[in-house]
């Protein structure tokens, strides 16, 4: 017969009871536990590791050529049509510009009529000096024969001998008359010619090459420059074209003046010529010593100074490329082999010094570090690092020592 005073066994304890409570509370403390925890940070990440370390000056220049001729016309003339165009390649030797004669200039009326006036007075003067001609031939012959007759008599003894010699000097006298004459009209026939000369117009060009004046390229080379692409009157000294040999080039760049005594003679340049070609090696081979004042991108006015970089390419390579070509440069003015280096991105300020934050069991810790020598992509670690570990790039002011981190794209 059952006890109806027991208590009803429903198979909750209150052992069990405490147990399922406990159990409760955990999972609930676990759920707030994981909602509020820190969440690991996405950081972008980098190896330290050993490499070359360069202390580079990065600059844009151009290109230029080594020796440059200009063509220039010697004389004023007139220049014929050129036929060669920029690019053309020419051998030394080659016609590159011809000359002509040029013509006179245009004389208005009032002039014509004093060049006519002047001709009219050549031509009476040639007139008057060939009557003067006529005259002392006729003394000359006159002259003679007294001369000879004075002679005849001599011998006769019917004149004294002094007679005698004053009719032959009377004689030398009317030769000597003679040839003044024969000389004024030679001056007045070439007065006359030149009156008319000045008179004269320009004659067409015609087909005649009588008077042409050929110009001869000096060197083997392309035509880099026109400075005249039609016929044209010229003046003396007056650039007509530009040749040069593409195939010798070097490179000028400038560079802050500040920078100028860190580049030594002999160092190496990579120079970029585009985005699909590949760069050019090349040398510094001089430093100018003067400087020059150029206007920045900014308007700020700096002191720049020309480095000359000699090419080390074959002509076939610089044949594609061309005088005044724009390069970027990349001048290397020291260099150290297995350096550690730490990229740039990693560095943080602390105080007067740098630290970096090394990723360590998901975890950022904060490390002090010290370099030898930085430049805009990587620092040359002293100490405070080694090679293989990680650090953060980027971190900024919110990263903390201890801050748990992901690597941006770790799963």
């Amino acid at each position: 017969m059952n006890n109806t005073n027991n208590p009803k066994k429903t198979g909750w304890t209150p052992t069990r009871r405490w147990a399922v409570g406990a159990g409760a509370l955990a999972a609930v403390a676990v759920l707030v536990w994981a909602a509020y925890r820190p969440r690991p940070l996405d950081v972008d990440t980098a190896a330290v590791a050993q490499g070359r370390f360069e202390q580079v000056i990065e600059e844009d220049g151009q290109l230029r050529l080594q020796q440059r001729y200009l063509v220039a016309a010697p004389t004023a003339a007139q220049l014929q049509r050129p036929t060669l165009k920029v690019g053309d390649v020419v051998k030394a030797g080659d016609v590159v510009a011809v000359l002509a004669p040029a013509a006179p200039g245009m004389i208005d009326t009032r002039t014509r009529g004093v060049l006519q006036e002047r001709v009219g007075s050549a031509d009476a003067a040639r007139t008057s000096a060939a009557a003067n001609v006529q005259r002392a031939q006729t003394e000359l012959a006159q002259a003679t024969l007294e001369a000879e007759r004075s002679a005849q008599l001599a011998r006769d003894k019917f004149i004294a001998p002094s007679a005698l010699d004053q009719s032959r000097l009377a004689r030398d006298a009317a030769a000597q008359s003679l040839k003044a004459a024969q000389a004024q009209l030679a001056a007045a026939e070439h007065a006359a010619g030149e009156a008319r000369a000045a008179l004269g117009r320009a004659e067409p060009a015609g087909g005649a090459a009588q008077g042409l004046w050929s110009l001869k390229s000096p060197v083997n080379g392309r035509v880099i420059k026109l400075h005249k692409d039609s016929s044209e009157p010229v003046q003396a000294g007056a650039p007509l074209l530009e040749i040069g040999d593409t195939g010798a080039m070097e490179a000028v760049v400038d560079v802050l003046s500040g920078d100028a005594p860190r580049i030594a003679a002999g160092a190496p340049v990579q120079l970029s010529t585009g985005r699909s070609q590949p760069p050019l090696a090349g040398q510094v081979t001089r430093v100018e010593p003067a400087a020059f004042t150029k206007t920045s991108a900014l308007g700020i006015e700096e002191q720049r100074v020309n480095v000359v970089v000699a090419l080390k390419a074959d002509a076939q390579t610089l044949q594609k490329l061309g005088d005044g070509f724009r390069v970027d440069a990349r001048i290397t003015v020291s260099a150290q082999d297995g350096a550690l280096l730490v990229p740039s991105a990693a560095l943080v300020r602390q105080g007067e010094g740098w630290q970096v934050f090394v990723v360590e069991e998901g975890k950022a810790h904060a490390r002090p570090v010290s370099f030898s020598d930085r430049n805009a992509e990587s620092a040359w670690v002293k100490d405070g690092l080694k090679a293989g570990e990680t650090v953060i790039l980027y971190p900024g002011s919110g990263m903390k020592d201890g801050q748990p981190v992901m690597a941006r794209g770790a799963g």
